[in-house]
């Protein structure tokens, strides 16, 4: 069933017995957001494509990483502290990597040990946890103390050889610390 609004019900100014429009927006004011819409959306989508092309491995089309800048590797700067080694390795070493350098003995080989073990989302200096169950072995006297910044984050961690687990956590960074065994 249609219904006709005429102009006595709707109030309106129109001929009796046309139909009246529904009041809203008019043609050109559609128009126009539409044309907004579409402008926004093309533009947006400009912005966003250009940076994944930038970073698009030509040959497969897979996106890569943007290149790690100079400016946010400085901050893979250690000093390592080795004392009761029993030879030449006990002393204080800075290390800098990306690119190697520093006073550490091997700084390549060191800082290669070092990425060797960083995982996303874990500490690659992270203590050995409470109440791990540990092998009663003792690897000697030598402890080390690694400070300063690795990967943008705070390093402050110590190393002994008093039980499996710690002997284990710091063959795992040899040569950024002394090969002891």
């Amino acid at each position: 069933m249609s219904h006709v609004i005429t102009s006595q019900a709707a109030g309106a100014h129109a001929a009796p017995g046309h139909a009246l429009r529904p009041s809203g927006p008019s043609r050109p004011t559609l128009r126009r957001l539409a044309l907004s819409v579409a402008t926004s959306l093309a533009a947006l989508g400009s912005l966003a494509a250009a940076p994944s092309a930038a970073y698009a491995d030509a040959g497969t089309g897979v996106l890569m990483p943007p290149p790690v800048r100079d400016e946010d590797r400085v901050g893979d700067h250690l000093v390592v502290t080795v004392r009761g080694t029993g030879g030449d390795a006990d002393g204080t070493y800075e290390l800098r990597c990306h690119p190697p350098g520093g006073s550490h003995p091997d700084p390549a080989r060191a800082c290669a040990a070092v990425e060797k073990n960083t995982r996303w989302g874990q500490d690659t200096f992270a203590p050995v946890p409470a109440g791990a169950a540990c092998t009663m072995q003792y690897g000697g006297p030598a402890t080390a103390r690694v400070t300063g910044t690795w990967a943008g984050r705070p390093v402050d961690a110590t190393y002994d050889r008093s039980n499996g687990c710690q002997i284990q956590r710091w063959d795992r960074l040899v040569p950024l610390l002394p090969d002891v065994r």
